[in-house]
């Protein structure tokens, strides 16, 4: 399902100001990109920034009817920072049925590298701009299957490769007990071309990001880690309705391309050191 990667092989141009972004504070995350009178609403939430399901062959809303260029730029112009997801192949042993069609294949590291030539082009469409991190999901598959996850880890490692190659942080999405256990194992081993950034999922219903049991307590920091501690939960702000998860954040979040006059952080951002 995925274009060659030809077309956007040259290596990105980079800028003084190319550098990541982080955001700390709360994030939420649902399947579709809210209205923007839905994110005006919002403001109101203790959220500061919003999960984006903008690309890939496995997202389960892919028709996100609100998202394009200028829904971005005017979510960011509200304050509202973005954390990119990109929903591509999934490993051979998913659990959810609905992704089972998603299947990494045989190249695996081809696969990857392919997809993440995807991810780039809608990211540039959307506007975001390189040293944005765009968040790899790799939902929960079985555990102790040696094979399926080294599959799964090679498709991971050879996405990471090209998504930096093209001037953008890899991030990576998973469930704290398959994909983040098995990538914090080949972190310890000093394999290359792991994530820059780990979301890791694990719905305790109160924020946990130091804590983790999965993860050393020096891995990813400084400012590299989001922690999805609830799901599937409804709230509403100023009579908008959402079902969401929910994320403490401490990582990068998306840089704009061109960001409108006026636009400023509302809550706590600053340039990675």
């Amino acid at each position: 399902d995925s274009a060659p990667v030809t077309s956007i092989d040259s290596a990105p141009v980079t800028s003084a100001d190319s550098v990541p972004v982080t955001f700390t504070g709360q994030a939420f995350d649902t399947c579709e990109a809210p209205s923007v009178e839905t994110m005006r609403a919002w403001r109101g939430s203790p959220y500061g920034a919003v999960g984006i399901y903008f690309g890939g062959r496995g997202r389960g809303c892919p028709g996100q009817r609100e998202l394009d260029s200028g829904w971005v730029a005017s979510v960011q112009a509200m304050g509202w920072r973005l954390l990119p997801v990109f929903v591509g192949s999934q490993a051979p042993c998913v659990e959810a049925p609905a992704k089972k069609p998603f299947a990494i294949g045989s190249d695996p590291w081809g696969q990857g590298t392919r997809e993440a030539g995807d991810a780039v082009r809608a990211a540039r469409a959307l506007g975001l701009g390189t040293s944005s991190p765009l968040y790899l999901d790799i939902e929960a598959y079985r555990p102790g299957d040696a094979q399926c996850a080294a599959t799964t880890l090679s498709f991971v490692r050879g996405w990471n490769r090209e998504v930096r190659r093209l001037g953008y942080l890899p991030g990576f999405y998973s469930s704290a007990d398959t994909g983040v256990r098995d990538i914090e194992a080949q972190r310890k081993a000093g394999t290359a071309d792991l994530p820059a950034v780990m979301w890791f999922a694990r719905w305790l219903g109160k924020p946990a990001l130091a804590t983790e049991a999965t993860l050393a307590p020096a891995a990813w920091t400084p400012h590299a880690r989001i922690h999805q501690y609830a799901g599937n939960v409804a709230e509403s702000y100023g009579g908008h309705r959402l079902v969401i998860d929910r994320n403490a954040v401490d990582a990068p979040v998306a840089r704009l391309t061109t960001v409108r006059a006026g636009s400023s952080p509302a809550f706590s951002t600053s340039p990675s050191p």
